[in-house]
Protein backbone atom coordinates (compact mmCIF):
# COMPACT_ATOMS: atom_id res chain seq x y z
CA UNK A 1 0.00 0.00 0.00
CA UNK A 2 1.33 3.32 -0.67
CA UNK A 3 2.12 6.13 1.37
CA UNK A 4 0.80 9.45 0.53
CA UNK A 5 1.32 12.79 1.58
CA UNK A 6 -0.68 15.93 3.03
CA UNK A 7 -0.40 18.10 -0.34
CA UNK A 8 -1.68 15.00 -3.01
CA UNK A 9 -4.16 14.52 -0.13
CA UNK A 10 -5.65 18.33 -0.60
CA UNK A 11 -5.24 19.00 -4.47
CA UNK A 12 -7.35 15.45 -4.64
CA UNK A 13 -10.14 16.45 -2.69
CA UNK A 14 -10.19 20.24 -3.90
CA UNK A 15 -10.59 18.28 -7.60
CA UNK A 16 -13.58 15.54 -6.79
CA UNK A 17 -14.96 18.17 -4.01
CA UNK A 18 -15.55 20.36 -6.79
CA UNK A 19 -16.85 17.40 -8.91
CA UNK A 20 -19.60 16.46 -6.09
CA UNK A 21 -20.74 20.13 -6.14
CA UNK A 22 -21.85 19.89 -10.13
CA UNK A 23 -22.92 16.41 -9.93
CA UNK A 24 -24.70 15.15 -7.09
CA UNK A 25 -28.35 16.28 -7.35
CA UNK A 26 -31.99 14.95 -5.74
CA UNK A 27 -31.47 11.63 -7.72
CA UNK A 28 -31.92 8.87 -5.83
CA UNK A 29 -31.71 5.60 -5.90
CA UNK A 30 -34.43 4.10 -7.79
CA UNK A 31 -37.40 2.47 -6.06
CA UNK A 32 -38.86 0.50 -8.53
CA UNK A 33 -36.99 -2.65 -10.05
CA UNK A 34 -39.08 -3.68 -12.47
CA UNK A 35 -37.15 -2.06 -14.93
CA UNK A 36 -33.59 -3.20 -14.04
CA UNK A 37 -32.05 -6.33 -12.75
CA UNK A 38 -28.99 -7.87 -12.03
CA UNK A 39 -28.66 -10.85 -14.17
CA UNK A 40 -25.50 -10.50 -16.13
CA UNK A 41 -26.45 -11.40 -20.01
CA UNK A 42 -29.99 -10.28 -20.36
CA UNK A 43 -31.85 -6.94 -21.90
CA UNK A 44 -31.92 -5.19 -18.33
CA UNK A 45 -29.02 -6.39 -16.67
CA UNK A 46 -26.18 -3.90 -15.41
CA UNK A 47 -24.68 -3.69 -18.27
CA UNK A 48 -27.41 -2.49 -20.11
CA UNK A 49 -28.87 -0.52 -17.47
CA UNK A 50 -27.62 2.88 -19.41
CA UNK A 51 -29.54 1.72 -22.21
CA UNK A 52 -32.84 1.45 -20.54
CA UNK A 53 -34.03 4.79 -19.80
CA UNK A 54 -32.90 8.32 -20.88
CA UNK A 55 -31.94 9.54 -17.18
CA UNK A 56 -30.22 6.46 -16.61
CA UNK A 57 -27.17 6.80 -19.43
CA UNK A 58 -24.80 7.45 -16.36
CA UNK A 59 -24.77 3.76 -15.98
CA UNK A 60 -23.24 3.53 -19.23
CA UNK A 61 -21.12 6.40 -19.72
CA UNK A 62 -20.36 7.53 -16.38
CA UNK A 63 -16.45 7.43 -15.66
CA UNK A 64 -17.21 7.84 -11.39
CA UNK A 65 -19.35 5.03 -10.91
CA UNK A 66 -19.52 2.49 -8.35
CA UNK A 67 -18.78 -0.11 -6.69
CA UNK A 68 -14.96 -0.49 -7.36
CA UNK A 69 -12.35 -3.40 -6.26
CA UNK A 70 -9.86 -1.64 -3.89
CA UNK A 71 -6.54 -3.00 -4.43
CA UNK A 72 -4.43 -2.93 -1.20
CA UNK A 73 -0.78 -2.31 -3.33
CA UNK A 74 -2.38 0.72 -4.65
CA UNK A 75 -4.17 2.83 -2.38
CA UNK A 76 -3.07 5.39 -1.03
CA UNK A 77 -2.30 5.12 2.86
CA UNK A 78 -3.05 8.83 4.65
CA UNK A 79 -3.54 10.10 8.02
CA UNK A 80 -4.70 13.77 6.74
CA UNK A 81 -8.14 12.77 6.21
CA UNK A 82 -10.68 13.79 8.71
CA UNK A 83 -11.87 10.46 11.12
CA UNK A 84 -15.32 9.23 11.09
CA UNK A 85 -17.03 10.17 14.15
CA UNK A 86 -20.32 9.02 14.12
CA UNK A 87 -22.98 11.22 16.05
CA UNK A 88 -26.38 9.28 15.31
CA UNK A 89 -29.11 8.87 17.55
CA UNK A 90 -32.13 6.86 17.90
CA UNK A 91 -34.97 8.22 15.81
CA UNK A 92 -38.55 6.41 14.50
CA UNK A 93 -38.07 4.07 11.62
CA UNK A 94 -39.76 2.43 9.02
CA UNK A 95 -39.03 -0.98 6.75
CA UNK A 96 -39.76 -1.48 2.88
CA UNK A 97 -39.40 -4.27 0.78
CA UNK A 98 -38.28 -2.51 -2.63
CA UNK A 99 -37.98 -6.24 -4.15
CA UNK A 100 -34.49 -5.51 -5.22
CA UNK A 101 -33.22 -4.97 -1.49
CA UNK A 102 -34.92 -3.97 2.04
CA UNK A 103 -34.28 -0.37 3.35
CA UNK A 104 -34.46 0.71 6.87
CA UNK A 105 -35.85 4.88 6.45
CA UNK A 106 -35.93 6.65 9.09
CA UNK A 107 -38.72 9.10 9.05
CA UNK A 108 -36.75 11.86 11.93
CA UNK A 109 -33.74 13.21 12.54
CA UNK A 110 -31.50 10.07 13.32
CA UNK A 111 -28.01 11.98 13.12
CA UNK A 112 -25.41 12.60 11.23
CA UNK A 113 -21.47 12.02 10.05
CA UNK A 114 -19.22 15.33 8.61
CA UNK A 115 -17.11 14.98 6.22
CA UNK A 116 -14.87 18.31 5.62
CA UNK A 117 -16.64 20.36 7.40
CA UNK A 118 -20.11 19.13 5.92
CA UNK A 119 -23.13 18.00 7.85
CA UNK A 120 -24.59 14.81 6.19
CA UNK A 121 -27.70 13.47 7.80
CA UNK A 122 -28.34 9.77 8.10
CA UNK A 123 -31.77 8.96 5.81
CA UNK A 124 -31.43 4.97 5.21
CA UNK A 125 -29.90 2.03 5.25
CA UNK A 126 -30.24 -1.28 3.00
CA UNK A 127 -28.21 -4.41 2.10
CA UNK A 128 -26.37 -6.22 -0.81
CA UNK A 129 -25.22 -9.73 -1.14
CA UNK A 130 -23.09 -10.80 -2.03
CA UNK A 131 -20.93 -7.13 -1.13
CA UNK A 132 -20.48 -4.94 -4.06
CA UNK A 133 -17.41 -3.59 -3.06
CA UNK A 134 -14.15 -5.96 -3.21
CA UNK A 135 -10.74 -6.20 -1.89
CA UNK A 136 -8.22 -7.10 -4.02
CA UNK A 137 -10.48 -8.23 -5.89
CA UNK A 138 -12.59 -10.64 -3.32
CA UNK A 139 -15.93 -9.68 -1.92
CA UNK A 140 -17.52 -10.67 1.66
CA UNK A 141 -20.68 -11.94 2.02
CA UNK A 142 -23.04 -9.42 2.04
CA UNK A 143 -22.48 -5.24 2.33
CA UNK A 144 -24.86 -2.15 4.35
CA UNK A 145 -25.04 0.97 2.65
CA UNK A 146 -25.74 3.76 5.37
CA UNK A 147 -26.84 6.92 2.97
CA UNK A 148 -26.53 10.39 4.23
CA UNK A 149 -27.93 13.78 2.50
CA UNK A 150 -26.56 16.86 3.60
CA UNK A 151 -28.38 20.28 3.56
CA UNK A 152 -27.52 21.36 -0.49
CA UNK A 153 -28.71 17.52 -1.75
CA UNK A 154 -25.22 16.11 -1.95
CA UNK A 155 -24.80 12.22 -0.79
CA UNK A 156 -22.16 10.46 1.35
CA UNK A 157 -22.62 6.78 2.14
CA UNK A 158 -21.00 4.76 4.09
CA UNK A 159 -20.38 0.92 3.52
CA UNK A 160 -19.81 -1.70 6.07
CA UNK A 161 -18.80 -4.84 4.53
CA UNK A 162 -19.80 -8.27 6.41
CA UNK A 163 -18.55 -12.04 6.62
CA UNK A 164 -20.33 -15.30 7.89
CA UNK A 165 -19.98 -15.58 11.69
CA UNK A 166 -21.50 -15.08 14.82
CA UNK A 167 -24.99 -12.99 14.33
CA UNK A 168 -25.34 -9.24 13.77
CA UNK A 169 -26.95 -7.70 16.72
CA UNK A 170 -28.55 -5.02 14.85
CA UNK A 171 -30.56 -7.67 12.09
CA UNK A 172 -31.39 -9.31 15.31
CA UNK A 173 -34.13 -7.00 16.00
CA UNK A 174 -34.79 -6.62 12.43
CA UNK A 175 -35.18 -10.36 10.73
CA UNK A 176 -38.50 -10.87 11.74
CA UNK A 177 -40.07 -7.63 10.34
CA UNK A 178 -37.98 -8.46 7.18
CA UNK A 179 -39.60 -12.07 6.40
CA UNK A 180 -43.32 -10.35 6.27
CA UNK A 181 -42.17 -6.55 5.45
CA UNK A 182 -44.06 -5.83 1.89
CA UNK A 183 -43.65 -2.51 -0.81
CA UNK A 184 -45.73 -0.60 1.78
CA UNK A 185 -43.44 -0.89 4.58
CA UNK A 186 -43.75 -1.57 8.45
CA UNK A 187 -43.40 1.32 11.44
CA UNK A 188 -40.78 -0.27 13.73
CA UNK A 189 -41.06 2.87 16.33
CA UNK A 190 -37.53 4.30 17.58
CA UNK A 191 -34.11 2.34 15.82
CA UNK A 192 -30.73 3.77 16.52
CA UNK A 193 -28.24 3.53 14.34
CA UNK A 194 -25.82 3.44 16.61
CA UNK A 195 -26.51 -0.38 16.62
CA UNK A 196 -24.96 -0.37 13.40
CA UNK A 197 -21.50 -0.22 14.79
CA UNK A 198 -19.62 2.46 13.04
CA UNK A 199 -16.51 4.11 14.92
CA UNK A 200 -13.89 6.14 14.11
CA UNK A 201 -12.16 3.49 12.72
CA UNK A 202 -10.01 2.92 9.27
CA UNK A 203 -11.81 3.54 5.85
CA UNK A 204 -11.44 3.39 1.95
CA UNK A 205 -12.61 6.75 0.58
CA UNK A 206 -13.31 7.88 -3.19
CA UNK A 207 -15.46 9.61 -5.37
CA UNK A 208 -18.57 7.15 -6.86
CA UNK A 209 -22.05 6.76 -7.85
CA UNK A 210 -25.29 5.14 -6.85
CA UNK A 211 -25.03 1.54 -7.35
CA UNK A 212 -28.62 1.21 -9.03
CA UNK A 213 -30.13 3.32 -11.24
CA UNK A 214 -29.80 6.38 -12.09
CA UNK A 215 -26.15 5.90 -10.71
CA UNK A 216 -25.87 9.75 -10.12
CA UNK A 217 -22.10 10.74 -9.68
CA UNK A 218 -20.61 12.34 -7.21
CA UNK A 219 -21.04 10.15 -4.16
CA UNK A 220 -18.54 10.26 -1.30
CA UNK A 221 -17.84 6.55 -0.40
CA UNK A 222 -16.57 5.74 3.22
CA UNK A 223 -16.08 1.99 3.22
CA UNK A 224 -15.30 0.40 6.50
CA UNK A 225 -11.74 -1.38 6.34
CA UNK A 226 -13.06 -4.01 9.17
CA UNK A 227 -15.85 -6.14 8.52
CA UNK A 228 -18.37 -7.23 10.89
CA UNK A 229 -20.30 -10.41 10.85
CA UNK A 230 -23.39 -11.41 9.91
CA UNK A 231 -24.57 -15.07 10.87
CA UNK A 232 -25.83 -17.35 7.44
CA UNK A 233 -29.44 -17.42 8.71
CA UNK A 234 -29.59 -13.51 8.83
CA UNK A 235 -28.28 -13.24 5.31
CA UNK A 236 -30.36 -16.09 3.71
CA UNK A 237 -33.06 -13.73 5.55
CA UNK A 238 -32.25 -10.45 3.40
CA UNK A 239 -31.76 -12.79 0.27
CA UNK A 240 -35.07 -14.51 0.56
CA UNK A 241 -37.38 -12.13 0.76
CA UNK A 242 -36.07 -9.97 -2.09
CA UNK A 243 -38.32 -10.46 -5.87
CA UNK A 244 -36.79 -13.50 -8.11
CA UNK A 245 -33.91 -12.40 -9.77
CA UNK A 246 -32.73 -9.91 -6.91
CA UNK A 247 -31.05 -12.46 -4.48
CA UNK A 248 -27.36 -11.73 -5.65
CA UNK A 249 -28.06 -7.86 -5.83
CA UNK A 250 -24.61 -6.64 -6.33
CA UNK A 251 -23.69 -4.24 -9.41
CA UNK A 252 -20.33 -5.61 -10.79
CA UNK A 253 -17.24 -3.66 -10.24
CA UNK A 254 -16.48 -0.80 -12.36
CA UNK A 255 -13.55 0.77 -13.59
CA UNK A 256 -11.49 3.20 -11.32
CA UNK A 257 -10.49 5.57 -14.48
CA UNK A 258 -7.76 7.24 -12.36
CA UNK A 259 -9.91 7.96 -9.34
CA UNK A 260 -7.69 8.32 -6.05
CA UNK A 261 -8.56 5.69 -3.56
CA UNK A 262 -7.60 6.71 -0.19
CA UNK A 263 -6.94 4.09 3.08
CA UNK A 264 -7.46 6.58 5.65
CA UNK A 265 -5.92 5.51 9.33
Amino acid sequence: MAKTSFVPVVFAFLFISSYTFCNAHDDNEVDDESKFTYLLGTTEGPENWGTLKPEWKLCETGIFQSPVNFRNKTVKITNRIQHLKPNYKSAPAMIINRGHDIKLQWEGDAGCINIDGTEFKLQQCHWHTPSEHKVDGKCFAMEAHMVHRSADGRIAVVAIPFKIGSPNPFLDGLIHNVKIVDDKGLKLGMVSPQQLGVNDEPFYRYIGSLTVPPCTEGIVWTVLYQARTVSLEQMMALRNVVHDGFEANARPVQGLHKRPVYLAM
